[in-house]
Formats: structure tokens, sequence, C-alpha cells
């Protein structure tokens, strides 16, 4: 694998491993852990065979933090999605390639209300998929699960596309934020982290780590750069 100057990961907890109990303790811990984003998976039961948040649960976090609020929609006609959830506070909405035949339509929308825009590929699909819409993304997000439920072990093979995306980007000059979901641990945010990823999306491994606190776990995560860089 070439090397790579590795920058200081982007830290997304999902809040899908949240304590839902204590939410609102939650959030007030997270906000004061030194974390960049917070991930906040949308999921309808059609798309993916499961059901999450709405936008009312959104605005209502908007209301207890200032982190940056990352939308990912895992939803059948998300475009009625946009401005339901861009009023409740969202930073930024990632659209899933897979069945989203107006995406450009729905990134440049997005654009228009000043928030960032990304696009969603999962795991058993080729970043052929994104050659049309890579000019116009802020982001993209990696599935390196299939999307539905947390917990799932993370696909190697994600890291392929990884590495094939970052240097279509390094050669066409895209300011576009690579980031990748799914089975993020120590392990494999290394292997993340060596091929080029800018941002981890981390679940259960952040939110029941063992070091409990929320500001010593994203410190830790943010320290494999030095690791991954010397190996």
């Amino acid at each position: 694998m070439q090397n790579i100057m590795i920058k200081r990961p982007i830290i997304a907890p999902s809040l899908l491993s949240a304590d839902f109990l204590n939410l609102g303790e939650e959030i007030e811990n997270l906000n004061n852990s030194g974390i960049d984003w917070l991930h906040f998976d949308v999921m309808d039961g059609h798309f993916v065979p499961n059901l999450t948040f709405g936008p009312m649960i959104l605005a209502q976090i908007r209301q207890k933090t200032k982190l940056y609020l990352d939308v990912h929609l895992m939803v059948e006609n998300a475009a009625q999605y946009i401005e339901p959830f861009v009023k409740a506070g969202a930073d930024a909405l990632s659209f899933h390639i897979e069945n989203n035949p107006h995406i450009h339509k729905n990134i440049m929308e997005v654009k228009s209300h000043n928030k960032k825009a990304g696009v969603v590929i999962n795991p058993g699909t080729s970043i052929c998929a994104l050659e049309g819409i890579l000019p116009f993304v802020d982001h993209v997000l990696f599935m390196s699960v299939n999307p539905g439920f947390g917990g799932q072990k993370f696909i190697p093979e994600t890291l392929q596309k990884v590495c094939a995306l970052r240097e279509i980007i390094q050669k066409n000059g895209y300011k576009i934020t690579m980031i990748i979901d799914g089975g993020i641990n120590e392990a494999t945010a290394l292997d993340a982290l060596r091929a080029g990823i800018d941002g981890l999306v981390i679940g259960n491994a952040f939110f029941k780590h063992p070091l409990k606190k929320y500001d010593k776990i994203c410190t830790h995560y943010k320290s494999l750069k030095y690791e991954a860089e010397s190996n």
C-alpha cells in the first residue's frame, strides 16, 4: 500500500450506539469529549430493515449541542427528508447512491441551504457509481458493513475502494473527505487510516469502550494517526 500522510482523523460517534435512556447525559458528555462530528443514522424500515430517528429527535439534540450533526439517510425517497432535517439543525446530509436516481438534484438542494452534502456507497457497490457526482460532493461515506444494524463485522474489501477513490481524488484535485462506517474498532480504524480515510464513524467501540470516559476514548482514536504512520 502506498505511503500517505495521515491527518488526525475526524471522530464521529454513531448515536445509534448511545444509551437512549440517558440521551441528555450522553449528549452532554459528548459535548465535552473533543469529538468532531455526531453521526445520526436515519432508517425508515424500507431501504434498510430497521427504524431509528427522525427530524424531531435531531431538533432536540441541536438544542443541547453545537457539535457538527452528520445525518446519514438510509431511506427511500430521500428528497422528502432534506428540508425537515435542515430545519432541525443538520450540518450535513448524505444520500445512498444505490437508490437515488436524482442524487445530483438532492446534493445541490442541500448545498443551496449552505449545508454539506455527501454520498454513501454500500459494500457491494463499485466506486464507478460515484463518477458523475464526485465534483459536487463534500464527503463520501463508505459502508464497511451492510447498513441497517450496529455491531456487525468489518468488511475488509472496503479498503480497496478507499484506496482507489483516494487516487481519483488526488488526481482530480477534489476537496472530498472520506469517511468509513461499520465495524470500526482500534484494529480496523488503523487499517482504514492507512488506506487514506479521513474520518471514522464509531459505534459500540466508542460508547462501550473500556476507557469509559469519552474524552479519553476520543484522544485514543485520534492518536492512532501516529501508530498508522509508523507501520
